[in-house]
């Protein structure tokens, strides 16, 4: 499944980006393609594409604040919205309960 992703916490530093890493690593090895936007203190980056959003089956939105460009997933089949810590301590269940 190819599956893209959002990560954002309130100061943008570790944990958003920890919860990418552990994203991407948990998704490769169920198998899916993951690809993760990060917005954090640096602003938006890993910015995901028009393609990515286009050909993705799922969004997974770890955040504890409001996600920058929202908008831009509203043809997105399936979305699930968890907290960051969720992302990090338990990223395969999350792929789990992808709807």
């Amino acid at each position: 499944m190819k599956i893209i992703a959002i990560t954002a916490c309130p100061t943008g530093i570790a944990h958003t980006y920890m919860a990418a890493e552990c994203l991407e690593r948990a998704g490769a090895q169920l198998g899916h393609q993951v690809k993760v936007e990060t917005q954090g203190a640096m602003g938006v980056e890993n910015r995901l594409t028009e393609d990515d959003i286009a050909g993705a089956d799922a969004l997974i939105l770890a955040a504890d604040i409001p996600v920058t460009g929202r908008e831009r997933f509203d043809g997105v089949p399936r979305i699930l919205e968890v907290p960051v810590q969720q992302a990090i301590r338990n990223p395969a269940e999350i792929f789990g309960r992808l709807p």
